[in-house]
């Protein structure tokens, strides 16, 4: 295996657990104990993580030089009905990608740093893999279609005839399953995949000064 996708993949690991494992914080947060009690508010990514989504499907985009480098844990468990506040549910959903963009930040923070005290270029260029990774996880996930957390963050932002509305109809994309889901998520990935790269590549430039 090639250094940069061994430690692209690896960056993709740490990145998609912290994801899950602030879906679980929040979630305990706000009153329902389903993760910690489930053992998944633990850094150790036997815990969270997908052969198929965390491991396989990342390898071989990376092995075909695809232009999206993407993967997925386990979800973390929580009943909604367990949750404190009329946004808990938006909040759970939203702590996910929100920690991905963090994660992307303090990475563009490391860059600017090492930038200009004139660090080694191939610690540069780990950063910026992280920074990129992250972005996009944040981004994707914010896609509003279900499974993504975006699904579950749009009601909160949509007024409330149009949030039950949008409820009906991902209650309906849910009940054809996951593969569906995921099916229609990728075509709306293809269909936008300039927009969302060149979204990408800003908040990149954003957060790095590169």
């Amino acid at each position: 295996m090639q250094p940069e996708i061994f430690v692209g993949l690896v960056i993709l690991i740490v990145s998609i657990v912290l994801h899950e494992v602030a879906h679980g914080h929040a979630a305990n947060m706000l009153g329902d104990p389903t993760a910690r009690m489930a053992g998944r508010l633990t850094l150790n990514p036997l815990k969270h993580l997908d052969p198929m989504g965390s491991v396989i499907i990342p390898l071989v985009l990376a092995l075909a030089h695809s232009p999206i480098f993407f993967g997925y844990a386990k979800p973390v468990p929580y009943n909604p009905y367990n949750l404190r506040g009329k946004y808990g549910e938006n909040i759970v959903a939203a702590a996910g990608p929100l920690t991905n963009l963090a994660l992307a930040l303090f990475a563009g923070v490391i860059i600017r740093i090492a930038s200009a005290i004139g660090a080694d270029p191939a610690f540069i260029e780990v950063m910026s893999l992280a920074v990129y990774i992250n972005i996009f996880l944040a981004l994707f996930n914010l896609i509003p279609v279900p499974p993504l957390d975006g699904s579950k963050v749009i009601t909160a932002l949509l007024p409330q005839s149009l949030a039950l509305a949008y409820d009906r109809l991902r209650e309906r994309v849910e009940a054809y399953g996951m593969l569906f889901g995921f099916g229609l998520v990728l075509l709306i990935f293809y269909l936008f995949q300039p927009i969302f790269i060149f979204v990408v590549s800003s908040l990149f430039s954003l957060f790095t000064g590169l």
